[in-house]
């Protein structure tokens, strides 16, 4: 078994039962032993609620429309990679041999789902109060100017409504080139208004290369 007292540490949390732990690492592709995803509906339903009640103290003045907002950033895939991420989560995993290959170990959903497994294992051993204390430490780590809405921003919406109402247009997206081989493919798209480029980004798929695009776009237009 691999030694985990780094992970351990970072999360400052020493798992009693290791074996929950393992299986909380283990992604179905791996084919042995149970893997997370019982964990990961268990992590899912616990996350969200500890992140609403730890924005619920922590924005006392904001609306529940402004709640809803920042919470639904972080518990997003996107939200909980990055948690991942600061804890080198990835590197822990036990996946199959095709998804290490396919870089499975960076991959956003794989990196999220096994945070929620852990949140899972963690409130399965010692309940809410550990998963509450985790979350916050790592929240003030990744996000130290508590800027959670941004998570939860569409970027491709956002530069619409601003396209719309300085150009009485909205955007175009043209895909210039694709590389790489079909597990592992890059998009490079541009975003234009009027016929002008306002933005050019690469992606590994064309929703990402547009929503990176919609960012570079939109912060252009905001200075305007």
């Amino acid at each position: 078994m691999t030694d985990f007292k780094s992970l351990e540490k970072d999360i400052d949390y020493y798992f009693n039962d290791k074996q929950l732990l393992l299986q909380a690492l283990t992604h179905k592709s791996h084919k042995i032993g149970p893997d997370n995803e019982r964990l990961e509906f268990l992590g899912d339903a616990v996350l969200d609620l500890v992140v609403g009640e730890l924005l619920f103290y922590e924005f006392p003045q904001s609306t529940e429309g402004n709640l809803s907002k920042m919470r639904a950033g972080v518990v997003s895939e996107k939200g909980f990679m990055k948690l991942a991420q600061s804890i080198n989560l990835g590197h822990y995993l036990y996946i199959s041999q095709s998804e290490e290959q396919n870089q499975g170990r960076n991959k956003p959903s794989i990196l999220s789902n096994a945070f929620e497994a852990l949140m899972g294992a963690v409130y399965l051993e010692s309940g809410l109060e550990d998963v509450r204390r985790i979350v916050k430490i790592l929240l003030e780590k990744v996000y130290p100017n508590r800027d959670f809405q941004s998570l939860s921003l569409d970027y491709k919406t956002s530069v619409q409504e601003l396209s719309q109402a300085q150009f009485f247009e909205i955007p175009t997206y043209e895909l210039v080139s694709e590389s790489g081989p079909d597990h592992c493919k890059e998009f490079e798209m541009i975003l234009l208004i009027r016929g002008k480029q306002y933005a050019r980004a690469r992606g590994k798929s064309k929703k990402d290369a547009q929503q990176k695009c919609a960012q570079i776009a939109y912060e252009k237009l905001k200075k305007d």
